[in-house]
């Protein structure tokens, strides 16, 4: 918004920024947030060295939110890592989800003629193109449904998991219904950002999650933008039905349009569901993973009888976000029971010995109206999904809905002469 030259005044009741996005440091506050009433042990290190992440995220590399970093050059404030590898459950056995044709000819996931018959399938999604029907191959992207696709290529029910819920990277098993060109073009979204570095196709952060928000604030105010931490939003004044201002410590900011989380909004939001989040610290890296200081794993929900998939992502000291020697592995799912613990028992067993657990259980809200008639307009809750596409979704969303035009990200480019408050250059 302040690149397309609104004037635009960021305030948040935290001391922080990033909302539920941001990392925690201290190590001591987390406890604090959590309720832990003992301070943390020696054996943690320093508290400073910890950033930890209270949504666990990585970056598709060749991802929308990449793609928003890329033009607005946010990327300048921030430095990626790639993690190590994706792993995927199976058996009661973790498996690395192939990076490579030989890691694909070589891997236990499946047999010899089942490899045959899922690389003809791969090649026929690399090769699709929806404005071209020669690609097709007899497939109608809008018409066939994608289990029908999986039959055409003959493959099993085991790679139809691991395809599904490792590659296209889906929840829970409705996309099978579904019109097949979705599912094709995130396969196809994974196998690019694998392309761009070949370990795994996600990105990390130095310093952790919490570095988004602030690059992202960095570039508002650039273009102007005022922020005010530790902000208390008192109430949300309206008129006639739409917003016109906001009431702090007895002052009022006015204003035309409102974007906020729908915490600033109870009563304009409802419930979609609950997400369950349990970040443990470990001092060592999570067992068949070859040892790595970052990875994902994926439980798919039908080796587990679930409806959603659990997640687990794992970062370490190797990140700026643990002291030396630890790891941090945030397990997490949808809840779909009254006893949300038992339900991600299957991801905490892969991490055995944990040092320190804290489990959240979050609400989902979404918005109750489109915010036309309000013009207050909420983000959705973050999701269970361990990557940024369906946030980035939702900011279009919301761009689309204030501005009554598509979010394009040419628009998003720094224009060449804006460099006020850039020392760096």
């Amino acid at each position: 918004m302040s690149v397309n030259g609104k004037k635009v005044l960021h305030m948040d009741r935290n001391p922080y920024y990033g909302g539920e996005s941001s990392s925690i440091t201290p190590l001591e506050e987390l406890y604090k947030r959590f309720g832990i009433s003992d301070s943390p042990p020696e054996s943690m290190g320093r508290g400073r060295d910890w950033n930890v992440d209270l949504i666990p995220k990585f970056l598709m590399a060749n991802g929308q939110l990449v793609k928003m970093l890329l033009y607005t050059e946010v990327t300048r404030y921030l430095d990626f890592k790639v993690v190590e590898g994706s792993f995927v459950y199976k058996g009661g056995k973790i498996y690395k989800v192939p990076s490579t044709e030989t890691e694909a000819l070589a891997s236990n996931l499946m047999g010899m003629f089942e490899k045959r018959r899922f690389r003809k399938f791969l090649v026929f999604v690399a090769n699709f193109d929806e404005n071209d029907p020669k690609t097709f191959e007899g497939v109608d992207p809008k018409l066939t449904t994608m289990g029908d696709v999986y039959k055409k290529f003959d493959l099993g029910q085991d790679v139809v998991d691991f395809t599904g819920h490792a590659l296209a990277l889906y929840r829970t098993d409705d996309y099978l219904e579904q019109p097949c060109l979705e599912t094709i073009n995130r396969i196809k979204l994974y196998s690019e950002s694998l392309a761009r570095y070949g370990k795994s196709p996600y990105l990390y952060p130095l310093y952790g999650l919490g570095e988004l928000p602030q690059g992202f604030a960095r570039l508002s105010a650039i273009y102007g933008g005022t922020y005010m931490l530790n902000k208390p939003v008192d109430e949300i004044v309206m008129e006639g039905g739409h917003v016109v201002g906001v009431k702090s410590e007895g002052e009022v900011a006015r204003c035309k349009q409102l974007i906020c989380d729908p915490s600033y909004i109870p009563d304009r939001v409802h419930k979609v569901g609950q997400v369950i989040r349990v970040i443990c610290v470990l001092s060592h890296p999570i067992k068949n993973t070859n040892d790595a200081n970052s990875c994902q794993i994926i439980i798919p929900q039908n080796q587990v009888n679930r409806k959603s998939d659990i997640y687990v992502c794992m970062i370490s000291y190797a990140h700026n976000v643990a002291a030396q020697g630890k790891y941090i592995a945030i397990a997490s799912t949808t809840v779909e029971t009254s006893d949300p613990e038992a339900e991600i028992e299957p991801a905490l067993e892969l991490l055995e010995p944990i040092d320190q657990k804290f489990v959240a259980i979050s609400d989902m809200y979404e918005l109750t109206d489109d915010g036309t008639e309000s013009q207050i307009f909420a983000s959705r809750s973050y999701d269970a999904t361990t990557h940024f596409e369906t946030t980035c979704n939702d900011i279009k969303d919301i761009y689309k809905r204030m501005t009554g035009s598509d979010f394009d990200f040419e628009n998003m480019k720094r224009k060449q002469n804006d460099v006020f408050g850039e020392d760096e250059q």
